[in-house]
C-alpha cells in the first residue's frame, strides 16, 4: 500500500484556500460595484448609454478594470474550483496539493491586485503564468494519484476474486 503523504492531514484543510479565492472574488466583485456606482454618480447615465451592451461598455469604460478581472477569475480559477471536490471525494488532499492550493491563491490575489491596481502588465502576466503553472502542477498530482489509486484498486480487485 502506498504511503499517504498527508497523513494526519484534515480533508477539510483544503476548504481555507478554496473559501480565500471565494474571498478574493467578492473583493473584486465589491469594487466593481464601488467603481461603478461612483461613476454613475459622477456621470448619470442616459438611457442611450444603455441601449446596447456596446454603448453600456463605453459607458463604463472608465472603471471596467474590476470587471475585466472577475470575468478572468471565472476562467482558470474554474479548474481549481473543479479539482477540489475531486480531491476531497478521492481522498486526494495531500499536504503538497494544500500547498499548492494556497500558492494558487496567493498567486491568483496577486493578479486581481495587479489588475484592479497599477496594472503592471508584464507583473501581471509573470503572476498569472505562475498561477497557471501551480494549478497544472495540481491537475498532474491528481493525474497520478488518481492512477496509483485505480492500479491499486485493480490490485486489490485481483486478489479479491482469487478468493
Amino acid at each position: 500500500m502506498m504511503p499517504d503523504p498527508g497523513a494526519g492531514l484534515s480533508p477539510f484543510a483544503l476548504l481555507w484556500p478554496t473559501f480565500a479565492l471565494v474571498a478574493v472574488i467578492m473583493a473584486v466583485w465589491a469594487t466593481l460595484f464601488v467603481r461603478r456606482m461612483r461613476h454613475i454618480g459622477r456621470n448619470p447615465p442616459k438611457a442611450e448609454d444603455f441601449a446596447t451592451g456596446e454603448a453600456a461598455s463605453r459607458y463604463f469604460q472608465p472603471v471596467e478594470m474590476p470587471a475585466n478581472n472577475l470575468a478572468n477569475l471565472f476562467e482558470m480559477p474554474v479548474l481549481y474550483f473543479a479539482l477540489v471536490p475531486l480531491l476531497l471525494m478521492f481522498r486526494q488532499v495531500t499536504t503538497a496539493q494544500l500547498l499548492l492550493a494556497w500558492f494558487f491563491v496567493i498567486l491568483r490575489a496577486t493578479h486581481s491586485f495587479i489588475h484592479v491596481g497599477p496594472n503592471v502588465i508584464k507583473a501581471r502576466f509573470g503572476v498569472y503564468l505562475a498561477s497557471v503553472a501551480v494549478l497544472v502542477a495540481m491537475w498532474i498530482g491528481f493525474f497520478v494519484d488518481a492512477l496509483a489509486g485505480s492500479r491499486l484498486y485493480s490490485i486489490h480487485a485481483g486478489l479479491m476474486a482469487q478468493l
